[in-house]
C-alpha cells in the first residue's frame, strides 16, 4: 500500500512538472517572439550588445571549440561590423583564476577585428539573471541587444522584460542537437521563474562602470 502511494505521488508530481514546463515555455515563446531577430539587417540598433558567456571548449585538451561559443562570437562580430551595436559587454563566469569566460570572449572578438576599447568585461555574469541585472545596475545600460542562441535568448529576454530592461536579442546559430538544447534549457526556465518570484539578486554588484 505504501509503495503504491509513493508511486502514485511520483507520477502526479512528474506530470505537474511537465505541465508547468509546458506553460512556462508557451509564455516565453509568446511574450518574446517580437523581440527576437536572426537577420542582422532587420534588428534595431542599440548602443550596447550583451554577449552571454559559455565555455569556449568542449574538449580543452584537444582544443575542440564549443560551437555555441564560436557562433555567439561570430554573431557579435556581425552585429558590430554592421553598425548595429557600438559597444559590447562580454558577460560570463570568472569564478577562479583558471576559468575566465569574459577574457576569452574579449580576445576572440579582438582577433576578429573588434577594437579593444569597444569591449567591456563583466567578470561576475555567473548566470543569465546576473548578466542582465549587472548590465542594468553596474554598467547603467537598460536598452540593450542580447546575443546568444535563440532558446537562451528567450529566457534572457523574459528576465529583461521583468527587470525594467528594454531589450532585443540576436540569435546566433545553433551549437548542437535540438534535444541537447531542450534538455539544458527547460529546467533552467523553471528556476528562472522562482528567481523572479523571489526577486533573487545578482551574486555580486560593485562600483558603477560607465560605457563611453
Amino acid at each position: 500500500m505504501k509503495k503504491r502511494f509513493w508511486r502514485n505521488t511520483f507520477i502526479i508530481i512528474f506530470f505537474i512538472l511537465i505541465a508547468v514546463i509546458g506553460v512556462i515555455n508557451y509564455i516565453l515563446n509568446k511574450t518574446t517572439a517580437s523581440q527576437l531577430f536572426s537577420d542582422v539587417n532587420a534588428i534595431p540598433k542599440n548602443k550596447v550588445g550583451l554577449l552571454l558567456g559559455t565555455a569556449k571548449y568542449q574538449d580543452k585538451a584537444r582544443h575542440l571549440v564549443n560551437p555555441y561559443y564560436q557562433n555567439r562570437i561570430d554573431a557579435t562580430v556581425a552585429l558590430y561590423m554592421a553598425g548595429k551595436i557600438d559597444y559590447i559587454i562580454v558577460s560570463g563566469d570568472n569564478s577562479t583564476a583558471y576559468y575566465n569566460e569574459p577574457a576569452l570572449m574579449k580576445a576572440d572578438l579582438i582577433a576578429q577585428g573588434v577594437p579593444e576599447g569597444k569591449i567591456y568585461m563583466d567578470n561576475a555574469g555567473f548566470r543569465t539573471l546576473d548578466s542582465i541585472l549587472r548590465c542594468r545596475d553596474i554598467f547603467g545600460e537598460d536598452h540593450i541587444t542580447i546575443i546568444s542562441q535563440s532558446f537562451h535568448n528567450q529566457r534572457a529576454l523574459f528576465i529583461a522584460n521583468h527587470k525594467n530592461v528594454s531589450a532585443v536579442a540576436f540569435n546566433a546559430a545553433s551549437g548542437g542537437s535540438l534535444w541537447d538544447e531542450i534538455s539544458r534549457e527547460k529546467l533552467a526556465r523553471v528556476k528562472m521563474v522562482f528567481d523572479l518570484l523571489l526577486n533573487t539578486q545578482a551574486k555580486y554588484y560593485g562600483e558603477r562602470i560607465e560605457i563611453k
